[in-house]
């Protein structure tokens, strides 16, 4: 019988680390070569792979195989490592007063080794409480110690036994960062646990692992996690809950091959444990995600109750006239009769939607409906005018960053993001809620389009009765890119006073973006209608010209004096000849190329260097900085230029200077070119638009309306004008799963309003109970 051939291993002493990126955690470090059994005659070696920084002096020892690298020669690819800790008691207790550990001495390391003995690592990692039994030890000095052993000894632990599942180094790096020394010990109790908490861990992962622990294919926790998988992919689509039957099916072809032979009455009774677990709900033939039938329950009950509430003060019409007059003298323009019946029904109604698509005034009614509100109520719409006195009456807010600084320039009014009004402070909870309500007398929430339901309901549940609430928003665009339809739903709603603005003011101005926005709404835009204007030129082009053509119109813009900040390329599709990231690594090596007086940061995914624009991918409510932010990278820092003794970057967010170790740059990715659902609730002064048959299957008329509105001075689509004409005439494919309009009904039709149960989106991620 063949011998199974001995796993190559190389133990040696970091000499020196000569490369580390935090953001992928890929290493390389020198050593110096202690005991081998790899064929190499070398006494140093460079050795590579998806590890963390390591302790120079220290020794560890690396499986993996030997390469051959054309310019720098052998070198090592670590499959997983581990520190070798001195053995004996000498070596143990050497190793616990060494410059690793900080504030153990020899004296006190002994004391640890004669109570714990030569073990006393392991069993320190393994319980933590094993030091009570060490006397004269403080609580602060236990916890330093423990925090050292496992940011020296916890991961390398993880990695070994995650090695002999097959996860590489990377992945057991993501793990390590949720879970810490518990990791093992989660994905090993239900390997299922950490598909919605870990990035890249997905279901295919989980299950390759459950099978190396024996996990049947119909053991309850992989059938639940299916369920709740096939769920949460429904609500990234955009459905706040699935049919029965469809649900089975889809929860069936997730976990079963048809060669395995389960019925679907195994998925039914997981389901009914879920429902007992409270993880699901079950309502007529419908099963929602716990989070999501309390959030569209919830949201419809504030709804109601807001909209029940009578003004005690109504503004008589007289009153308005008059107000609105002033307004018009100050300003030199006149409102229409449909934006004074927008602002008369908004002063006059505790809850009040105003809808209207681009040119048609939306803003300068706002700016209406606040000054009416001041004069009438005789308060000051400058907020150091409340300074130490009653809280600012007036509560602007909008889902994303642009959005809020867009009605904040356009009103004067100071506005923010919906999350940091709320105060989130990153996780699962709100400062504000029904305990905590907000403060003010006036709520306008622009751009609401793109709030989910879930948002939404946070945002209404903090919303107390004598504060009387706008929304604003455009039923055309793209609809929320989380679960549900929210603005739509609610304009469905008759109880719900409403004006949609329609009669179209900067259209008479001459802009053909706007008639363009409009035509592409009534479904009647024609090939006629992309003929060359003062605003708008449409350039014929080939796939393969497309980045040619791009480079040539933002190489023409730059030269004219036109800032990068207001020019925005978009895109429907990251991955493609003409996707945004090409695009992206097109542009930045035409405006900021690569120059040895540029610092610039490496990752596995792109290059970010000094002067790039950059867009924030994920909310960062400690930072000030969320989904969608677009600024510019003004510096990098080497370890040594700074306090905090760390490599980072520092970018511009319209004067906020935010700060990023290399850790966090996968935050960041560059901006020249962003997604068009990226762009929603922004505009910039020029927008570029490829449009191709390649985009087929993204083309829709939504999205390209809210591509085309997202243009103030000059909108510039480039491709084939027969791929963008074919995605005007397409509508939604399919209609997104929402109930919220039955549940406004009962709600308006009921005289009592529920008590909400307090409930986060991501209670399904929590431990099986």
């Amino acid at each position: 019988m063949e011998q199974l051939k001995e796993a190559g291993y190389i133990k040696g002493e970091i000499l020196k680390m000569l490369f580390h990126n935090q953001e992928d955690h890929f290493s390389i470090g020198l050593i110096r070569i202690i005991e081998t059994n790899e064929e190499i005659e070398e006494k140093k070696i460079a050795v590579k792979g998806h590890f963390p920084y390591l302790d120079e002096k220290e020794i560890y020892h690396f499986e993996g195989s030997l390469t051959e690298h054309p310019k720098f020669g052998a070198q090592y690819d670590v499959v997983t490592f581990q520190r070798v800790i001195p053995t004996g008691k000498e070596g143990v207790i050497q190793y616990l007063s060494s410059h690793l550990f900080h504030g153990i001495g020899k004296k006190l390391a002994k004391r640890i080794v004669d109570q714990l003995g030569e073990s006393a690592v392991q069993s320190i990692l393994n319980d933590p409480d094993a030091l009570d039994q060490v006397k004269g030890l403080t609580q602060e000095k236990k916890d330093r110690l423990v925090k050292d052993l496992q940011e020296h000894q916890g991961f390398e632990y993880v990695a070994v036994n995650l090695n002999k599942y097959g996860f590489g180094l990377q992945m057991s790096q993501r793990l390590y960062e949720v879970y810490g020394t518990d990791t093992v010990k989660i994905i090993e109790g239900n390997p299922y646990h950490p598909i919605f908490e870990v990035e890249g861990y997905g279901f295919q992962r989980a299950d390759q692992l459950a099978k190396q622990l024996n996990l049947s294919m119909d053991h309850p926790s992989r059938v639940q996690a299916g369920c709740m998988y096939s769920l949460y992919e429904l609500s990234q689509e955009g459905h706040v809950f699935s049919k029965v039957d469809p649900l089975l099916s889809k929860v069936h072809n997730l976990l079963f091959p048809s060669t395995y032979p389960v019925e679907k009455k195994l998925i039914s009774q997981e389901i009914n444990s879920l429902i007992k677990l409270h993880k699901l709900v079950l309502e007529d033939d419908r099963i929602y995600l716990h989070s999501l039938y309390h959030a569209e329950k919830g949201f419809a009950n504030h709804i109601a109750r807001l909209s029940k509430i009578k003004i005690e003060e109504t503004v008589p019409t007289a009153e308005i006239m008059k107000m609105i007059g002033k307004i018009e003298e100050k300003e030199g323009f006149s409102y229409s009769n449909e934006q004074f019946e927008a602002i008369q029904g908004a002063l006059s109604s505790s809850l009040f939607i105003l809808t209207g698509g681009p040119g048609t005034g939306k803003t300068t009614v706002i700016k209406g409906i606040l000054n009416a509100y001041a004069s009438y109520h005789r308060l000051s719409l400058n907020p150091h005018d409340y300074k130490g006195k009653d809280p600012f009456p007036f509560v602007l807010t909008a889902p994303t960053g642009r959005a809020a600084k867009r009605i904040t320039e356009s009103t004067g009014v100071p506005a923010m993001t919906i999350h940091r009004l709320l105060g989130w402070k990153g996780g699962e909870s709100f400062e504000k809620n029904q305990q905590e309500p907000l403060e003010g007398k006036l709520l306008i929430v622009d751009e609401f389009s793109m709030v989910d339901i879930w948002l939404a309901n946070q945002l209404f549940r903090a919303i107390p009765k004598d504060m009387q609430v706008i929304i604003v928003g455009d039923q055309d665009q793209l609809p929320s890119v989380g679960p549900g339809q929210v603005l739509t739903d609610l304009l469905q709603e008759e109880s719900i006073p409403v004006i949609e603005l329609q009669e179209v003011y900067r259209q008479a101005e001459g802009s053909k973006i706007i008639e363009l926005a409009h035509l592409m709404k009534k479904g009647s835009c024609s090939i006629s209608h992309l003929d060359k204007d003062r605003d708008f030129s449409f350039i014929n082009c080939q796939e393969y010209q497309a980045i040619g053509v791009i480079e040539k119109v933002v190489q023409k813009a730059i030269e004219k004096g036109v800032s990068i900040k207001d020019l925005q390329v978009l895109a429907p599709m990251y991955r493609s000849d003409v996707g945004i990231n090409q695009i992206n690594e097109a542009l930045q090596n035409l405006i900021n190329p690569q120059s040895s007086e540029k610092r610039e940061w490496k990752g596995s995914q792109r290059v970010l260097r000094v002067g790039d624009k950059v867009l924030q991918l994920v909310n960062q409510p400690e930072k000030g900085v969320f989904n969608g932010d677009i600024g510019t990278v003004v510096t990098i820092q080497m370890a040594d230029e700074n306090e905090e003794q760390k490599e980072c970057m520092i970018v511009d967010f319209d004067g906020k200077e935010v700060s990023y170790e290399r850790k966090d740059a996968n935050q960041l990715t560059l901006s020249y070119c962003c997604s068009i659902h990226k762009a929603q609730g922004s505009e910039f002064q020029i927008v570029l638009v490829p449009v191709f048959h390649s985009y087929r299957r993204m083309l829709r008329k939504k999205l390209l309306y809210t591509a085309v509105t997202r243009a103030k001075s000059s909108l510039i689509l480039l491709g084939d004008k027969e791929a963008f004409l074919y995605g005007v005439k397409r509508e939604e494919e399919y209609q997104r799963f929402s109930t919220l309009r039955e549940r406004l009904q009962f709600s308006f039709a009921s005289h009592v309003i529920e008590d909400e149960e307090d409930v986060s989106p991501y209670d399904f991620m929590g431990n099986d109970e």
